[in-house]
């Protein structure tokens, strides 16, 4: 997964069946051992997250994008200083917010996500664990890794993507994407696990391009956004994403001191497969974002689960020396 963070956080983890398996069937696999990242939260995101993340899970320039959709204004507008992606590492405990017919009895976790501002692009990675047990008392451990290089014009990202279940590894991608400008087209090169080439669609957009739009979009009173997205945890391409930002509001006093002059609100990102004939989409999730793309209070829907996240732990790396 990474949570698309949504900095994408990069989680996204996506499921190949929609349910578990009859509790009868003892010798089967339940299908969520069948999972890949998608922010993020990362994105994250991304992991988002994916574990896209934070696949946002992750300005360019909402002016020149082509597929943005569905704007309305909020009664706020807030004349803070320009949203940006600052070097941090968060540490969050992950626990089980709900599970549909009890399919996953317990669930717990951890998601720890770290961006370097490297002066002429931003260094990401997300490592993600995540402990299931079903209604039969079978135990599962899935862990993600998410890293990448993203340029701060948009346009390249280098990323790395490996998924394990228990100790076997499920998924690994590598590769480079590179558009003709943030918000345009290109294409995206894996080595990993096979060489092929896969055409992103105009309007595409990279995890912290991605991020920093959504800010944007927010700190200038918008309340919807649709792009696609390309992060680096699906081979498919990129996939649509589809943003509601909500209850935007000025600075507060935060548990973390470095947090409490910045604006902040509810950011819900949805991720649908372009070629999906359904409406319901691939993978979702919330959270709360400041205008520094650092996200707290994190809900990554599953679909037969949604893990809750929590900033744990928390540290603002010092700017760069360029």
């Amino acid at each position: 997964m990474p949570v698309r963070h949504p900095n994408g956080i990069t989680c996204r983890c996506r499921k190949e069946q929609p349910r578990l398996i009859a509790s009868d069937e003892a010798s089967s696999t339940p299908d969520w051992l069948f999972w890949r990242p998608a922010a993020r939260p990362p994105m994250i995101m991304s992991t988002t997250t994916r574990v896209r993340r934070m696949r946002l899970p992750a300005a360019v320039l909402i002016a020149v994008m082509t597929p943005l959709t569905a704007w309305a204004a909020t009664p706020a507008v807030f004349n803070a200083a320009a949203p940006t992606i600052a070097g941090h590492r968060a540490t969050y405990a992950l626990g089980l917010k709900s599970s549909t017919d009890q399919g996953v009895l317990a669930a717990d976790g951890s998601m720890t996500y770290d961006v370097t501002d490297a002066c002429t692009g931003w260094t990401t990675s997300q490592h993600l664990i995540i402990n299931l047990t079903d209604r039969d008392g079978r135990e599962v451990r899935m862990v993600s890794d998410y890293a990448t290089f993203e340029t701060k014009d948009g346009s390249k990202l280098t990323f790395h993507t490996k998924q394990m279940t228990d100790q076997t590894v499920t998924e690994q991608l590598d590769g480079v994407a590179v558009l003709d400008r943030s918000g345009g087209h290109g294409h995206a090169d894996f080595s990993a696990p096979e060489h092929k080439r896969v055409l992103l669609p105009a309007g595409t957009m990279l995890p912290n391009a991605h991020t920093l739009a959504v800010l944007q979009a927010a700190m200038t009173g918008k309340r919807f956004l649709a792009v696609p997205l390309f992060d680096g945890t699906g081979s498919d391409g990129a996939q649509d994403s589809f943003v509601t930002i909500e209850n935007w509001h000025g600075p507060r006093t935060e548990k973390w001191s470095s947090l409490s002059g910045l604006p902040s609100g509810r950011v819900h990102v949805a991720f649908f497969d372009r070629d999906q004939t359904t409406e319901m989409p691939d993978y979702e999730i919330g959270m709360r974002y400041f205008n520094n793309g650092v996200a707290d209070d994190l809900a990554m829907n599953f679909g037969d689960f949604v893990m809750a996240g929590k900033l744990d732990q928390f540290e603002l790396k010092n700017g760069p020396r360029c």
